[in-house]
């Protein structure tokens, strides 16, 4: 990366600095993950090309979609996509060792409603996704920036959801998870605050997690030292 001079920048690499939704982490591949992504990235994976995607030419049919962000090392991804063979599932994630791990589960139970893409999940939304085209957007354990000064780097804030509203489908829901309670407070004020969007759970504020999302290691660890997960669902009305 270069010290380039604010100055010398356009304002659209400003804006698009400002809005980056990950930090990239290109970290170590193993063998098992190289060998996946040179032989499975051909057939699941989606390359960058800044045009709307046709998703019914991607997947070679018409289906339910779900899109993920950031999916880590794919494990619950691939065990959703086995799980429902009806739907068809996308994921971005841009630490590319968890992409090869994702490719490498997903071609050993031969999974073919999968596809992955390595890339910033927002320009993939800006660019790529055409409007009212899924039927269910994921965010699982994002990134919390637990520390108050760098609340403004979560990803969840009014203009991002506002953009995921737009490429759900009317009806289509934005599930989101997090073991911080802090960060549910935050994504639960600014879901409820941002227009065309009402909220699945009865009582107006968090859901129990649905069968769909499986119950990872993690998770099982932290409930039993007595932690906590806020899953969150909201529906695009508007």
């Amino acid at each position: 990366m270069t010290d380039q001079h604010p100055s010398a920048q356009t304002e659209e690499e400003l804006r698009k600095r400002k809005i980056r939704s990950f930090v990239r982490r290109e970290g170590r591949l193993t063998k098992g993950q190289e060998k996946a992504l040179a032989e499975q990235w051909p057939v699941m994976g989606i390359e960058y090309h800044g045009q709307l995607l046709d998703l019914d030419a991607v997947f070679g049919r018409s289906a339910p979609r779900v899109l993920e962000i950031g999916f880590g090392m794919g494990a619950s991804l691939v065990e959703m996509a086995r799980a429902a063979p009806e739907q068809d599932f996308i994921g971005i994630e841009v630490h590319t060792p968890g992409v090869g791990a994702c490719l490498m589960a997903a071609g050993e139970v031969g999974l073919t409603n999968l596809r992955v893409m390595c890339h910033d999940a927002v320009e993939v939304f800006e660019q790529m996704l055409p409007e009212q085209s899924l039927d269910r957007v994921q965010l699982f354990f994002p990134d919390p920036w637990h520390k108050k000064r760098h609340h403004k780097r979560r990803i969840v804030q009014p203009a991002f959801v506002e953009m995921v509203r737009s490429k759900l489908k009317i009806g289509g829901e934005f599930h989101m998870a997090t073991d911080w309670e802090n960060y549910a407070d935050h994504m639960l004020e600014v879901m409820q605050a941002a227009p065309g969007y009402g909220n699945a759970a009865p009582a107006g504020d968090y859901m129990p997690r649905p069968d769909y999302r499986p119950l990872t290691k993690f998770e099982q660890r932290g409930q039993r030292l007595g932690h906590g997960v806020w899953d969150l669902i909201f529906s695009r009305t508007a």
